[in-house]
């Protein structure tokens, strides 16, 4: 009886196959913002997420407590209107998108998934959770750039670190000329974190020494931080040989 128990329990869906999740650990998060939590998970070849199965992510403390869910009926007032999924499920892909961040929206938040009804198979990683670290300030811009010399092509690039991929914040200038070249770029920094830069490119000029160059980062949700750099501008002193 014991060794026909034993092979059922293995030959079921839920030994064929192993439920995991990938999520970021702690992530930083601006107040008043956005956040995109990255997470993946991979299920059993037995079965293939599609739009019957749930997807919840809730807080760890209390798998009732749901701050998103395909049901919005059951998730909590306090979150309705600002979760929901940016990947599909069928790529086992559970990243989750939070806005309008409030200051005690720490977490921790876990994911959860549900098989369709019917079924008694409900898989919560509550060891693969995510905290949120709050900024109450947004961070402010860096500014890289070598050195300039009148009348030689010169570029400075503004970067800020995310944490909201779906809502990139805007790099802005002081400088409008029309010879000026801007050229943004986005790209990954590490898991959860992401990197907006803009470089600015020009050639300076006598007029440019002393002046002010001025990096804004505008961040969802209205909030907004800057850098200053003061430019000087070497000169190129030039021998004539008799």
């Amino acid at each position: 009886m014991i060794l026909c128990l034993l092979l059922a329990a293995f030959s079921s869906p839920v030994f064929a196959g192993e439920w995991t999740a990938n999520v970021v650990k702690e992530l930083d998060v601006l107040i008043q913002s956005c956040a995109v939590v990255p997470c993946t998970f991979t299920h059993p070849k037995e079965y293939h997420p599609d739009s019957a199965i749930n997807a919840i992510w809730h807080l760890k403390s209390d798998g009732k407590k749901r701050i998103y869910s395909d049901a919005q009926r059951d998730v909590l007032e306090n979150f309705k209107g600002r979760t929901k999924l940016l990947g599909h499920l069928s790529d086992g892909n559970c990243t989750l998108e939070m806005i309008e961040i409030k200051d005690h929206d720490n977490g921790p938040f876990c994911f959860r998934i549900e098989l369709p009804t019917g079924s008694i198979d409900k898989f919560s990683f509550v060891n693969d959770c995510v905290m949120f670290k709050m900024l109450p300030n947004p961070p402010d811009p860096i500014l890289t750039h070598s050195t300039a010399i009148q009348g030689r092509p010169f570029t400075i690039t503004c970067s800020v670190t995310h944490t909201c991929p779906s809502h990139v914040p805007e790099l802005t200038w002081n400088r409008a000329t029309t010879d000026d070249v801007v050229t943004v770029v986005h790209k990954k920094n590490r898991f959860g974190y992401w990197e907006m830069e803009s470089i600015l490119a020009f050639t300076p000029e006598e007029k440019d020494d002393h002046s002010e160059i001025i990096c804004t980062a505008a961040f969802f949700g209205g909030r907004k931080s800057q850098t200053v750099s003061n430019l000087y501008v070497k000169r190129e002193f030039f021998t004539l040989l008799i």
